[in-house]
């Protein structure tokens, strides 16, 4: 009878190995601040040799900005899941995924919202903007609008409006214990029916920019 242990670890594919320096990255960054966190302690971390690391990301930063990238965009994943069904069904899976979502990397949430330590520059700022758009057409995607549309721009501009509530309700949870999950969930939630439901088609009955009213 073979009595050798099971190996402790496996060969992982390269995807796989990536995925796994990503995390222990994030769980590193989320855990203390970034001037804190050097790519040897990434490396150790994940078990991987310090040129791994350089090789899959870049430098330090570079990692540091796809973490925040990452942890501030809407996947896909997020409108594909939502069931069929009225709009405030529909929400409330929406803003559930997302706080189990926040939940999940709670830390790393918090510091890419208020990314300070890297500083505030202005490859920050874009990535910051960039989630910020990418995600609420997302959102437009899960409600069978589009930022291309006639009145695009400002339903963008309006979930991104009320992706500055969502951030703020996070830290009024997470940080400062003023608010429960259930009660994010219900701001949240009855907010995005009303901007949906509400304020979306009234922003639509309007004139497009530029069209002189008859």
């Amino acid at each position: 009878m073979n009595t050798e242990p099971a190996p402790r670890w496996r060969r992982l594919e390269p995807d796989e190995r990536k995925e796994q320096i990503y995390a222990c990255a994030a769980r590193l960054f989320g855990d203390r601040p970034y001037s804190e966190v050097s790519t040897s302690d990434i490396a150790a971390a994940a078990g991987v040799a310090r040129g791994l690391i350089n090789h899959y990301f870049g430098t330090k930063r570079e990692l540091y900005l796809e973490i925040i990238r990452r942890a501030l965009t809407v996947p896909r994943l997020a409108v594909e899941i939502l069931p069929e069904g009225p709009l405030e069904l529909r929400a409330d899976v929406a803003i559930e995924w997302f706080l189990d979502m926040v939940t999940s990397q709670e830390r790393m949430w918090l510091a890419a919202i208020a990314p300070e330590g890297i500083g505030r520059d202005l490859e920050v700022e874009r990535i910051l903007e960039e989630a910020d758009r990418e995600s609420a057409d997302r959102v437009l995607e899960a409600v069978g609008l589009s930022s291309a549309s006639e009145h695009g721009p400002e339903l963008n501009a309006l979930v991104r409006a009320f992706g500055g509530m969502v951030k703020s309700a996070g830290r009024e949870w997470l940080v400062r214990g003023s608010l429960t999950r259930a009660q994010v969930h219900l701001l949240l939630s009855k907010s995005l029916v009303t901007l949906v439901g509400e304020i979306f088609p009234a922003i639509q009955a309007e004139p497009a920019r530029g069209d002189s009213p008859e």
